[in-house]
């Protein structure tokens, strides 16, 4: 069940949420790194 949970998530967290794939990390804001954490958690827990 919780597999399936973090799946739906990142599918929608794909739709909505900003990529950052092309932007250096170091010059983000403070809300923009935490919406990067929020993917990354969001992906490891889809994948395990």
């Amino acid at each position: 069940m919780k597999k399936s949970v973090f799946k739906l998530l990142a599918k929608i967290n794909k739709a909505i949420l900003p990529k950052y794939y092309k932007r250096d990390l170091k010059g983000l804001k403070k809300w923009e790194m935490a919406i990067v954490g929020y993917k990354y958690w969001v992906t490891t827990n889809s994948l395990d």
